[in-house]
């Protein structure tokens, strides 16, 4: 895992414990985290030379020492280098400095281990940590020599190599993906390492990847697309990858956004506590190239599947006409006949208009100019006017917006919701405003009626998107297919009695 921090420089790491070092009696998966911490610090400060790990035997005791040729320490950072947050100066380095939790994280739990961390260091020559084990003296010891701690640590890196070369893990040619729509998976790690060897592994996938390094990150990027799948390590400050999968699954289904958790814990209730969190699957590290993009293609086929069944609901209701609306059209058509032949023709006019535009299938995939939205909204709107006469009355809010684009049948599905569901529910009818509202870098697209508004237990029904007797699939499909385009779906106002307003962001164009 630390192979990758040495590029760029003349480092070589090189492990020196005896094969036949005796076992010790430790949580392995602490000793894991100490023994990479006191590495990590090395490779960080270490520019040319040598890191190399050893052990001894001494007073019945194991001996772990790691040596490094690095920049080395005065007196005074000794004194508090095992404080939490505190650091050697990173001016003094040819990389910026962290938060310096690594090394006195180590020391706590080696001395819940019941042993002791030391260091010795000269300025300009190196340094060395050495801490201290119990050694185990159960007769019943098994040999350990395949998933032993220090020997992961020392193959680490012919696996992570391998995941590296261009070519195959086991004979597997790299597959691509469809490089029109790629899978976009967002990988959250605060080790910078680790991101770069899951890039690594992933890359010639043909995914598009993301990185950020901290929970909080990933939540703001969910707000700026859709994304097939989150890939997050467990152990992480601030944020856990237990927190950020809750937090994932309070706004995402488990099937519309799968979570992959990375974790050096594999203990029956880890991996529990994992999936009660929300994620969908986990892999451990150190990770295995072949066992990873085995997982993430399974979870993104998953994603892929739930995406092509989106656009068959968004075709399908492309495609439909609902009966009562042409019924009620054509005797509308059928009544003018006899006592207006100019605004007849008109109507007639303008239900070619929408249903020519409605079934604009070029575009079923891929975002539509506004404008060709709104057109439908207006022969939509045309229709329900004669048929309402004054008790609907529109108002446009629109300004200039052709440079935006949007799924197509996003607004005329909010439209035709706010009259019959909110204004035509009153015998007076209502008005109904169509609002875009244009902001630095996104706009605001609306629809505002003044009808019946809806109470909280509605609302919630429709935020927590469960299709009903109402609302059917067509809100519910225009609010993922926002998400997929824009990371954020429809949001809701209502009061009742009052009126109910919905909206969504459109980013501009940069």
């Amino acid at each position: 895992m630390l192979h990758f921090m040495t590029e760029g420089k003349r480092v070589r790491l090189v492990n020196r414990i005896p094969e036949q070092f005796p076992d010790v009696y430790a949580d392995e998966n602490r000793v894991i985290q100490i023994v990479y911490n006191l590495l990590h610090n090395a490779v960080k400060f270490t520019n040319e030379g040598e890191i190399a790990i050893r052990g001894v035997v001494k007073d019945g005791r194991a001996h772990i020492a790691i040596t490094d040729t690095g920049i080395g320490m005065d007196e005074d950072t000794l004194r508090y280098i095992f404080e939490p947050y505190e650091q050697g100066d990173p001016g003094k380095t040819m990389v910026e400095g962290g938060f310096g939790l690594g090394l006195s994280i180590s020391k706590q739990l080696v001395e819940l281990h019941g042993g002791t961390l030391k260091v010795s260091s000269v300025p300009g020559q190196g340094s060395k940590f050495v801490f201290s084990l119990q050694i185990s003296d159960s007769a019943a010891a098994q040999e350990e020599s395949k998933t032993g701690v220090l020997k992961s640590i020392a193959d680490a890196g012919s696996v992570l190599a391998v995941a590296s070369e261009a070519g195959s893990i086991s004979g597997q040619q790299p597959r691509q993906e469809n490089q029109s729509d790629p899978s976009r998976i967002l990988v959250v790690d605060d080790d910078p390492v680790n991101l770069k060897v899951i890039y690594n592994i992933l890359s010639s996938e043909g995914f598009d990847i993301t990185a950020v390094s901290s929970g909080s990150e990933a939540l703001s990027m969910l707000d700026t697309k859709e994304w097939d799948l989150v890939i997050s390590d467990v152990m992480m400050p601030n944020m856990s990858g237990y927190e950020l999968a809750r937090s994932i699954r309070k706004r995402y289904p488990i099937t519309e956004l799968p979570i992959l958790l990375l974790t050096a814990r594999n203990r029956p209730e880890d991996i529990a506590n994992g999936f009660l969190s929300g994620a969908n699957d986990y892999v451990t590290k150190p990770a295995d190239a072949l066992e990873l993009r085995s997982r993430v293609h399974a979870l993104t086929e998953v994603r892929k599947s739930v995406r092509d069944r989106l656009r068959m609901e968004a075709a399908w209701l492309q495609a439909q006409i609902q009966p009562h609306f042409l019924f009620n059209t054509l005797n509308a058509v059928t009544a003018l006949s006899e006592i207006d032949l100019g605004k007849m023709r008109d109507l007639i006019d303008e239900l070619g208009n929408f249903l020519r535009n409605k079934f604009q299938f070029q575009y079923k995939d891929e975002l539509a100019p506004v404008e060709d939205e709104l057109n439908i909204v207006r022969s939509y709107l045309y229709i329900e006017q004669v048929r309402y006469d004054d008790r609907l009355r529109v108002a446009w809010e629109i300004g200039e917006c052709k440079d935006l684009k949007i799924p197509l049948l996003t607004i005329q599905p909010l439209v035709e919701n706010a009259i019959k569901h909110g204004i035509m529910k009153r015998s007076r009818g209502g008005n109904i405003v169509i609002r875009i509202s244009h902001f630095d870098t996104y706009a605001e697209i609306s629809v505002e009626d003044d009808g019946v508004g809806m109470d909280e237990a509605r609302l919630q029904q429709i935020l927590d998107r469960k299709p009903d007797s109402k609302s059917g699939v067509g809100l519910i499909n225009t609010d993922r297919r926002l998400k997929r385009y824009f990371g954020k779906g429809l949001q809701f106002e209502s009061i009742p009695g009052v009126g109910t307003k919905v909206f969504f962001i459109v980013h501009k164009k940069k």
